[in-house]
């Protein structure tokens, strides 16, 4: 195997794991902001918001990204919402439209993720914090959202990882992540395997140092809590 394109190409590599690493935060910013409302969507007394938050996070997580991805990317434009007009930049639109997709997929997963850590605190906290006259915002704000957090943090550090990995699908709708770096430089080389395997390589590296930070991270934490 013939790998002396990376010399050439790499700035290509680099530009496209930029690109993926910004898809990822911007979606677990954005999609964890939206996950805490649609956990307390389900969470809530009233039936009706509770259903439609439910409704909301199973059909998202029964069908495919990539089909979310491309009624997104060809939908809303249909509808008359331009982005590129919106703002005046020729390829934010694209980029827009990919994220909207990405966190409409991953705030489903993330509401999950906080639902249960809801739900795992102890409720003799939340007996006490009634006891004491405290409102439910109240104790949702001071106590029971902060422990959730804490307890959760290592799935939303896996979750930004799976995306990480999921968003190579976006190079299909021509966003120039590392997936499609390698097509390209696969184009240009005529080399079939090469490209994907560095691309491939480029991913391992980005998830594994970001599963050792989680890592980290977690101990860290668990040594806290023992102080």
């Amino acid at each position: 195997m013939n790998y002396g394109f990376v010399t050439e190409y790499w700035p290509m590599y680099l530009s496209g794991a930029g690109v993926t690493l910004l898809l990822a935060l911007f979606t677990v910013l954005f999609g964890f902001a939206f996950g805490i409302l649609f956990a307390f969507a389900k969470l809530s007394k009233r039936k009706w918001l509770s259903l439609l938050a439910s409704a909301y996070i199973e059909i998202v997580r029964g069908t495919p990204l990539l089909v979310q991805m491309l009624i997104v990317f060809y939908m809303l434009p249909t509808f008359g919402v331009n982005i590129p007009n919106l703002f005046g930049i020729a390829k934010f639109g694209d980029y827009t439209l990919v994220v909207i997709a990405l966190v409409i997929n991953s705030s489903a997963y993330i509401a999950e993720i906080i639902r249960g850590g809801i739900q795992a605190v102890d409720k003799g906290q939340t007996e006490a914090g009634l006891a004491l006259g405290m409102s439910q915002s109240l104790l949702m704000r001071k106590i029971i959202l902060p422990q959730a957090i804490k307890n959760i943090l290592p799935a939303l550090g896996n979750e930004f990882i799976v995306i990480i990995k999921e968003s190579a699908i976006v190079s299909v709708v021509g966003i120039v992540d590392i997936m499609f770096a390698a097509q390209q430089i696969r184009t240009a080389t005529y080399l079939p395997f090469e490209p994907l395997i560095v691309a491939a390589v480029i991913y391992f590296v980005m998830t594994f140092t970001l599963s050792k930070i989680m890592n980290y991270v977690e101990g860290r934490m668990k040594q806290d809590a023992t102080h």
